[in-house]
């Protein structure tokens, strides 16, 4: 009698053990783990060496920094006969029109790209020459069209003696790190060696750390949150961009994917197989409550508060705010701490333009506009990278590029 209990308790066991064998690979087969991570690419240091051309070596460079929503939206015409001379152009199939409907973020995600294509450039062995917007400002009647017709900016490289700039290995590292921050503040030096970043008498920037700024700056991040994990449109907008498996980031290699949330290694393939089989695991709600908690646990786990604050709200300010912020970044990394900017409270639309008027009447003078808004700490653990497009892509096609 207990040889036959046994017996059948060794074949339920076996057939649960093969029925987890099954599921397992059909999750992990789901999740495209054995797939390459093309997506990935980009953040090898030797990704840039492949181009002969020095322009296309430093715009791979910028194609690692910080941008709205990870869409990227940079496009690069290279000069058919300045040879060290291409332009910079916001590409405008890669807008955000819900959540950025004045391309505010857009712009600067501009910038981010040119500093990082400057701090590149010292590495490499160029100064680069950047002139906002050559052909004059954009018409903001007809903005997609100016986007597509008038440059950001024009960048003419000059061969220089390479110097090993601090801030080159930064470029390599995420980021934006969502998790929890250690709780220790930043040192007077510490604040003093990134306040020194800004020079631009046009530009402010600020760090809080006393708890009276902590508690209201805190609470406007859980707001923003709480109101954009509410509103339909921007909840679809985000759900076109989320990038569920290894076979859809491959293909668009921009845009949401669970790395954004910190989730790698095995739990990744896991999470992906499971949201490929069931969508609805991801839903709307289940999408917004994570979103909203998740914000929650950063915002109880942030040592400092900071922000980048301009005279006005023109174009070119806001080109200049993203490349300050990228500096910023790079730098912050080289002192050991981590950002990220939980910025729903600075978005420009109905929903939120209570909550964006009243953080601007308490931190900004009249007329200044905040253009970025991020808590700063210490890592308590490591984020992935996340998906880049090849820089080819950003290239315009009628121009032509060489490997």
């Amino acid at each position: 009698m207990k040889k036959g209990i046994k017996k059948t308790m060794l074949l339920t066991l076996s057939g649960l053990a093969v029925l987890l064998i099954v599921v397992l690979v059909a999750l992990f087969s789901s999740s495209g783990i054995m797939r390459t991570s093309e997506y990935l690419e980009p953040w090898q240091r030797t990704y840039s060496q492949q181009f002969e051309d020095p322009r296309i070596r430093l715009a791979a460079h910028g194609l690692l920094a910080a941008n709205g929503h990870n869409m990227q939206p940079w496009k690069i015409r290279l000069d058919p006969k300045e040879t060290m001379v291409f332009f910079l152009y916001a590409d405008s199939d890669r807008l955000s029109k819900q959540v950025d409907p004045f391309a505010r973020q857009t712009m600067i995600s501009q910038g981010t790209f040119l500093e990082y294509v400057q701090v590149a450039g010292v590495e490499l062995g160029y100064k680069t020459a950047i002139e906002l917007f050559p052909d004059g400002n954009y018409d903001e009647q007809n903005l997609t069209e100016s986007m597509d017709s008038k440059p950001v900016a024009k960048v003419t490289l000059i061969s220089a003696e390479p110097v090993k700039s601090p801030l080159y290995s930064s470029m390599y590292l995420p980021d934006t790190n969502r998790a929890a921050y250690q709780k220790t503040p930043l040192t007077a030096e510490q604040l003093n060696q990134l306040e020194s970043i800004n020079t631009d008498k046009d530009i402010t920037m600020k760090i809080y750390q006393d708890k009276k700024n902590m508690e209201k700056l805190g609470n406007y991040a859980i707001q923003g949150a709480i109101i954009e994990s509410g509103v339909h449109r921007i909840n679809e907008e985000s759900a076109a961009i989320f990038r569920a498996n290894e076979y859809q980031k491959n293909k668009y290699r921009s845009g949401f994917s669970l790395e954004g949330q910190g989730t790698s290694g095995v739990m990744k393939h896991i999470m992906q197989g499971l949201i490929t089989i069931f969508p609805s695991i991801n839903s709307e709600k289940t999408s917004a409550d994570i979103f909203v908690k998740s914000t929650q646990t950063a915002i109880d786990h942030t040592p400092a508060y900071a922000m980048i604050i301009t005279k006005d709200n023109s174009r070119i300010e806001q080109v200049k705010s993203g490349m300050l912020y990228s500096r910023l970044v790079l730098t912050a990394h080289q002192l050991g701490f981590v950002i990220q900017p939980p910025s729903q409270v600075l978005e420009e639309y109905p929903e939120m333009k209570e909550q964006y008027t009243m953080i601007h009447r308490e931190y900004a003078d009249g007329g200044s506009t905040i253009q970025m808004f991020f808590r700063l700490g210490k890592p308590t653990r490591e984020f992935p990278q996340s998906m880049r497009r090849d820089v080819m892509d950003l290239i315009d096609a009628s121009e032509g590029a060489e490997k």
